[in-house]
């Protein structure tokens, strides 16, 4: 028997240290709450695999992160979410891109994983088969009051960049899982797929890790962030704390990653090479964490959980 464990994130990137009040607060406020939902959910006893998909849902109904009704917008002001999700002991796992209209995406991969012989599907056919397993879906006037559109990529802040959301946990039998949600990133082009439903990339669970990454996907998907942490640590004998941090420090330059995982024996890392990175966790046992600072500078907001029940803001 194993202590539970879970950690969520609410993005990486160029989060400023004066991020203002407003912008910061209610994120704190929502990985805190995400947080007790999830150790309950936890301590009740449901599988990890419940436990993602409902901690990842509450933060996809959250505006403001980049994932479910806080999405941000294609070029041509559109919304397309996607989102992954994985169980560790089967490496069953399901994928959406290009969803238009359902409010939780997390949950449409869950369908697509355990109702079809498939693991990912896409745009029209992903909301098609949203809609005939009855997802609740919405108008687009749902989401479109995150950001507005211009015809070519700008130099956008990197507080409107953030925001993907994800969670992993285990449970005290070793049951791992793990899911990720987005809208991707700001005035992306029309049909851009980024890390987040990529198995492997931005999501990935074995028996010995879970693993949700955020950032920029086009360096997650080619250095294959999620599934290089539990490698390590299968085929290299590296510790979870050890994996994590190498697969963020070889996944590019400064600033493109970040990540939360578990392990099978209960232990969490939260690794980014980017200025901050929204996360949270908790342990069964306490988890004590030193802080380590990014670039020299560490972003306002950002969580650690030293015990559970001792959430600090940083």
């Amino acid at each position: 028997m194993v202590g539970w464990a879970i950690a969520l994130h609410g993005g990486a990137g160029d989060i400023p240290i004066d991020l203002p009040d407003e912008r910061r607060i209610p994120r704190e406020t929502a990985l805190r709450h995400c947080l007790d939902l999830g150790v309950s959910a936890l301590k009740s006893g449901r599988h990890p695999l419940d436990v993602t998909e409902l901690v990842v849902r509450e933060l996809e109904n959250h505006p403001d992160f980049n994932a479910g009704k806080g999405s941000v917008l294609t070029t041509q002001g559109t919304v397309e979410m996607e989102a992954s999700i994985m169980d560790g002991k089967t490496k069953r796992c399901g994928a959406v891109s290009g969803l238009t209209t359902v409010v939780n995406p997390v949950s449409v991969a869950r369908l697509v994983m355990e109702k079809t012989p498939h693991i990912y599907l896409g745009f029209d056919g992903a909301e098609a088969f949203a809609r005939a397993h009855g997802v609740e879906t919405v108008e687009s006037s749902h989401f479109l009051d995150y950001t507005a559109p211009t015809p070519k990529l700008p130099e956008v802040s990197g507080d409107s960049q953030i925001g993907t959301v994800g969670c992993v946990a285990v449970d005290s039998a070793g049951n791992l899982a793990s899911a990720t949600s987005t809208g991707g990133y700001v005035n992306k082009m029309v049909g851009r797929i980024g890390d987040t439903p990529v198995i492997g990339a931005g999501t990935y669970a074995n028996h010995l890790c879970a693993v949700s990454a955020t950032g920029k996907g086009e360096y997650i998907i080619r250095a294959t962030v999620a599934r290089e942490v539990a490698a390590l640590m299968e085929y290299k004998g590296l510790s979870l704390t050890e994996a994590a941090a190498y697969a963020v420090e070889q996944s590019g330059p400064t600033g493109c990653c970040g990540l939360v995982a578990v392990s099978v024996n209960g232990e969490v890392a939260m690794p980014y090479n980017t200025t901050g990175m929204f996360r949270a966790c908790a342990t069964e046992d306490g988890y004590t964490e030193k802080l380590v600072r990014a670039l020299g500078v560490f972003a306002g907001g950002v969580f650690l959980m030293r015990s559970y029940g001792d959430l600090m803001a940083v």
